[in-house]
């Protein structure tokens, strides 16, 4: 039997909670990546972006929930971040 690594919709939470943001239990990953967006500033922009790549160019598959919220949330709000800079 094989196991794939899956990010889900918990492995995003743990992850964005382990980059110290505040995220409420029982968030969706659109909920918390609305949460992310809200309290960004230039280090954990710089963190956030990271964990991003590692996600995006590693071998796990992102399940399309946790894809979609990083999308059309995080991504975005990445690229004004650093145009603002």
């Amino acid at each position: 039997m094989m196991h794939a690594d899956l990010i889900d919709q918990d492995d995003l939470l743990g992850q964005l909670r382990a980059r110290g943001f505040d995220i409420p239990a029982g968030a969706s990953a659109e909920q918390a990546c609305e949460v992310v967006v809200r309290g960004l500033t230039e280090p954990n922009a710089r963190a956030l972006k990271s964990m991003v790549e590692q996600m995006y160019t590693g071998s796990a598959t992102i399940l399309p929930a946790v894809r979609q919220a990083i999308d059309k949330q995080l991504l975005p709000a990445l690229a004004q971040y650093s145009q603002r800079g």
